[in-house]
């Protein structure tokens, strides 16, 4: 009788193994992620980076499945100007014009769904809650991502409407008689993610 008990508390326990799904969270590498941006206006162009504060993301059965991540927007840098110039763009960018960042130091993402894409292009779609100036809207873009040697990567491009934040600076779809002074709405991104 104790024989058979042990018998089936075993095959309770080998079952419960098959089936248990691996879940685990790892910390991105601050130091080798960055955000790279680029805002257009009728006269050219402008670009520079935005670093990561802290992040991380959640794997599943060594899937990517979700994640979390702090921007630091104390950290806009310029890369295409130089001396007065591009400290005057930096603290335009930092100011309430844009993006306020004394009222508003970080940015937030939190990942909700990652779906496998059939595209050529992006082995996923990510969606998720962007947090700007304390406003959230929901996103989606395509992505790369891929786990190497156990450390997860991830690469995405897209654009955003920073309207939809309010940011309004040079808007054409808000002010009228902009002229060569009007900023277009959408700014590039481009993202790269390592876990560490």
């Amino acid at each position: 009788m104790k024989t058979r008990i042990l018998s089936i508390a075993m095959v309770a326990l080998i079952m419960a193994a098959a089936f248990t799904i691996l879940r685990k969270e790892v910390k991105v590498d601050t130091n080798s992620s960055q955000i790279a941006w680029v805002g257009k206006k009728v006269t050219g162009q402008h670009n520079g980076t935005v670093n990561i504060k802290e992040g991380a993301l959640e794997m599943e059965d060594g899937q990517v499945t979700g994640g979390s991540f702090i921007i630091d927007m104390t950290s806009i840098d310029v890369l295409d100007l130089e001396g007065e110039y591009k400290g005057k763009l930096m603290g335009h960018l930092k100011s309430d014009d844009f993006f306020s960042v004394e009222k508003h130091p970080t940015a937030k993402f939190v990942i909700t769904s990652i779906n496998k894409s059939e595209a050529t292009d992006a082995t996923h779609f990510v969606a998720g809650d962007l947090t700007i100036k304390g406003i959230t809207n929901k996103i989606t873009f395509p992505a790369n991502v891929s786990i190497e040697n156990g450390k997860a990567n991830a690469k995405a491009s897209f654009a955003l409407d920073r309207t939809k934040w309010q940011i309004r600076y040079g808007s054409g779809s808000f002010f009228d008689g902009l002229g060569d002074n009007m900023i277009y709405d959408d700014f590039e991104l481009t993202v790269n993610l390592s876990s560490l």
